[in-house]
């Protein structure tokens, strides 16, 4: 719903794009991000996008990707090969951040990536307390809550 993007967007990013397939939350995502630029929040240029991102046309300039477990193996790869085709040749432009990483095992068969990080991050209060929330809500406890995320760094290092 557009949260990674908005804080992202606290930070002077020359641009945060979100990337999401289903419209419903693409209109969920723009009325949280007009309430975030009303308030005066986003300090970098915002966009949401409706698509695929594994067809996304990534920028010619640096770019940090943010992952939160969003895609099985199957997309995961598409998307990794989309990133190894548009940053070809261009070693140390791509960081990938990827929190709750299941498919940490598809990133580390691929070609190109070199992980910089591998680790727990603690969670913050708001998002322990958004989790529980929802996990009150999910039938037979379909999920589970820890008080921190598995996460990981990879940055394009390039296939020479």
């Amino acid at each position: 719903m557009g949260r990674a993007m908005l804080l992202a967007a606290e930070y002077p990013f020359r641009k945060v794009a979100g990337i999401e397939l289903n419209p419903a939350l693409v209109e969920v995502a723009s009325r949280n991000l007009a309430i975030w630029r009303a308030s005066g929040r986003a300090l970098a240029r915002t966009q949401i996008l409706t698509g695929d991102v594994v067809e996304f046309k990534f920028p010619k300039h640096p770019c940090l990707v943010f992952l939160f477990n969003p895609f099985g193996p199957a997309v995961m790869r598409r998307l990794l090969a989309n990133l190894a085709q548009s940053f070809a040749g261009r070693p140390g432009q791509l960081d990938l951040l990827y929190v709750n990483n299941e498919q940490e095992s598809v990133l580390e068969r691929q070609a190109g990536f070199r992980r910089l990080f591998q680790g727990q991050e603690r969670r913050s209060r708001a998002d322990a307390i958004a989790d529980h929330t929802i996990m009150a809500n999910q039938p037979d406890g379909e999920y589970a809550s820890a008080n921190f995320e598995d996460c990981s760094i990879w940055r394009w290092v390039g296939t020479s």
